[in-house]
């Protein structure tokens, strides 16, 4: 397979997991990926119809003209097959994957990137989470030592208010019957 074959798979390799990812209906998934594969398959076989067209004219002599003649008009009709099946789809493919590959880069650098920079954004949250957590032990510790009855009674309401919220949260995850509800993860 040449690089610009590769490019166009993975391309399409790229759309197909973002598409994926749009969420939506399930039918409405189903009809995006069968979409997809049309377009896939278009591309394919214009892939094919560039390689054969590619030969002809490598090969060129006066009794192939009919051969190149029927193998451009092959090819301009699937493209503009490709073009009416590509119009079925709504694929969004980050510019940034658009710019490596046209780079000659391997998109799957994006993804990677991407991930690494909301890992790196996670620890940084993390990191603020526990320094608001050690300061508001810090501040329960200070304010104890200095007014010991009112922070039993903030302890008191904020473990009722907390026993309410857990209350409440199990009232709306038991359904009409009984059962409880169970959240499907994705």
């Amino acid at each position: 397979m040449d690089p610009s074959q590769n490019n166009t798979a993975t391309t399409t390799a790229a759309a197909a997991a973002a598409a994926s990812s749009n969420g939506g209906s399930n039918e409405g998934d189903m009809e995006a990926k069968r979409s997809l594969g049309r377009v896939t398959d278009s591309i394919k076989k214009t892939l094919g119809l560039l390689h054969m067209l590619h030969l002809t004219v490598s090969s060129y002599n006066v009794s192939s003209q009919l051969i190149l003649l029927q193998r451009l008009n092959a090819l301009v009709t699937e493209l503009d097959n490709m073009k009416r099946l590509g119009g079925d789809c709504d694929i969004q493919v980050p510019m940034e994957v658009v710019n490596l590959i046209d780079d000659g880069k391997n998109p799957d650098e994006f993804t990677k990137d991407v991930l690494n920079s909301c890992i790196a954004r996670n620890q940084i949250t993390k990191g603020k989470t526990d320094a608001f957590k050690s300061m508001r032990k810090h501040l329960l510790e200070e304010l104890e030592q200095a007014f010991p009855d009112e922070v039993e009674a903030y302890r008191g309401a904020r473990a009722s208010s907390a026993a309410e919220t857990k209350r409440l949260a199990q009232m709306q995850s038991v359904l009409p019957n009984g059962d409880m509800k169970v959240k499907t993860e994705h």
